[in-house]
């Protein structure tokens, strides 16, 4: 797909289709307006005769509208001017999108990009509106043997903005938007592929491709070199599995020579049975999205490497199978982490934290700036948040407020549960410094106790996206959150962040 930024008048497009907004009930954006003056009133015509209401996602495809230069004007429905938010611009956005790809034109001049959309500036709009385009077209079809190609689908894509001064920051922010675009892809297809194609290795393969396409240093860990390290909970998870256990370790190096970096660990289970605490049959495949984490990170990389942000940042994957068999670890065992505490195994199902907290051990080497791991931690959280927000819980409050706002501003929002001591006593044991559970009530928060009690020694952050890395039911599939939100987040601070000589700084 090519996009493209520009400003100028509708009817004077040459295109196969141009996008206009109508809001409900019957009434003209300000780009219809013009369109409508040029045509001598069609449009105003078309509604004052009902043919469109202006619904949200709603459309109406025109043919030879007099006085336009383009082949087609497309109508989209809005919904209420005075309701109309994020939420309803990328619907109109998204539905703009699906129906310029069955039109059977090559491109689109979408005008969309010029609404008003409350306490959002026009690179805001230009940056979801990358994201929209493609998560809308995004097709996951590589397994199967005939492939749902669309005739003539789109393949040019224009936005335009409402005055000339505002081009600059609208290509920068079309720049950052595909960017987390291709990140989001990536995670997404890492996601959508079965367990039996993303093994640890193929994770680790993926790796060393970023690295070598980008340039970023990558360590891969294999068994023994945790064994030296003492990743006993880690292994612990891994010794039910024939697939070799991996630890990922990926190096951004955009900042000045020394700083501090960021560290994104991402929980890698590529198939959670559950091990011996074996879970229930029914959607147990979609246990192919336990390393949406991992996934998370890669494709956070990604799109951070391409906008060459001026940061330091290094990713962490733990990554495993969680596999029932002889060697399994069973529910009773004391396992010593890389920290030197022990922990009763309670559920072998509650494996992520055990991954993720040798993992965070590990992590104390990088001197972090701070620290955000990313899992499909519990159920708990779904039930708590469902799929609309991240779960959040953090040993900094200044950490948390960063990723809040950057969930606001990427539309892919987060939301704050406390970390308080008190929940802590729900992990006692009587034979461990700590059992892996805590029972069932808060169970998102106690499994966030277990591993702030690993993350002692840097502001820390966890997001467990058990509700919002994948989606069930007819459109299941990966959703490439929290790429977004991470990305937002990075960038954020690349903001604030000195500029190393030599290196370009976006935004």
């Amino acid at each position: 797909m090519e996009f493209s930024i520009k400003s100028g008048s509708p009817e004077k497009q040459r295109s196969a289709c141009v996008v206009v907004g109508i809001f409900e009930p019957r009434k003209l954006s300000a780009a219809a307006e013009i369109v409508d003056k040029a045509a001598h009133q069609f449009l105003s015509d078309i509604l004052r005769r009902g043919d469109m209401e202006g619904k949200s996602g709603s459309s109406l495809l025109l043919h030879n509208v007099p006085g336009v230069e383009a082949d087609r004007v497309l109508l989209v429905g809005l919904g209420k001017e005075r309701e109309f938010r994020e939420k309803e611009y990328r619907a109109a956005l998204a539905a703009a999108i699906r129906q310029l790809n069955e039109t059977g034109g090559f491109d689109g001049t979408v005008y969309l990009t010029e609404l008003n959309v409350r306490k959002r500036d026009v690179a805001w709009k230009i940056r979801q509106a990358a994201l929209v385009v493609q998560e809308t077209l995004y097709r996951f079809d590589r397994l199967k043997s005939k492939k749902n190609e669309v005739r003539r689908p789109l393949r040019k894509l224009t936005f335009c903005v409402s005055r000339r001064n505002e081009l600059q920051s609208a290509e920068t922010a079309l720049a950052e938007g595909l960017a987390i675009a291709a990140g989001m892809e990536l995670a997404k297809d890492l996601g959508n592929l079965p367990g039996n194609i993303c093994t640890p290795s193929h994770l680790a393969d993926q790796a060393r491709e970023i690295a070598k396409s980008h340039g970023l240093g990558v360590d891969i860990l294999d068994r023994a070199d945790m064994e030296k390290l003492g990743m006993n909970t880690l292994l612990s998870v891994a010794r039910g599995s024939h697939e070799p256990p991996k630890f990922i370790v990926l190096r951004y190096s955009g900042g000045a020579a020394g700083a501090k970096p960021v560290v994104l660990v991402g929980k890698g289970i590529t198939f959670d049975s559950g091990g011996i605490s074996l879970k229930p049959g029914p959607e147990m495949d979609e246990m192919k999205y336990d390393m949406c984490g991992a996934a998370s990170v890669l494709g956070t990389l990604k799109a951070v490497a391409l906008m060459k942000l001026p940061l330091n940042i290094v990713g962490v994957i733990p990554s495993t199978e969680n596999m029932p068999g002889g060697a399994a670890t069973k529910p009773g065992d004391v396992i010593t982490s890389m920290s030197g505490r022990t922990v009763e195994i309670l559920n072998t199902d509650a494996e992520g934290r055990l991954i993720l907290c040798d993992a965070l051990t590990y992590v104390e080497r990088f001197s972090p700036e701070c620290v955000v791991d990313i899992a499909t931690l519990t159920g708990a959280c779904v039930i708590a948040l469902g799929n609309v927000a991240t779960g959040l819980l953090a040993n900094n409050e200044c950490l948390a407020k960063e990723l809040l706002d950057a969930g606001q501003d990427s539309y892919d929002r987060a939301w704050q549960m406390p970390l308080w001591d008190d929940y802590q006593e729900q992990l006692k044991s009587n034979f461990a410094d700590m059992a892996n559970i805590g029972g069932r009530p808060a169970g998102t928060i106690t499994a966030a106790c277990f591993l702030a009690r690993f993350a002692e020694k840097y502001h820390w952050a966890h997001l467990d996206i058990a509700g919002t890395a994948w989606r069930s039911g007819k459109e299941k599939g990966a959703t490439g959150r929290p790429v977004p939100l991470l990305a937002h987040f990075l960038m954020d601070r690349a903001r604030r962040a000195p500029n190393p000589a030599g290196k370009r700084k976006r935004g």
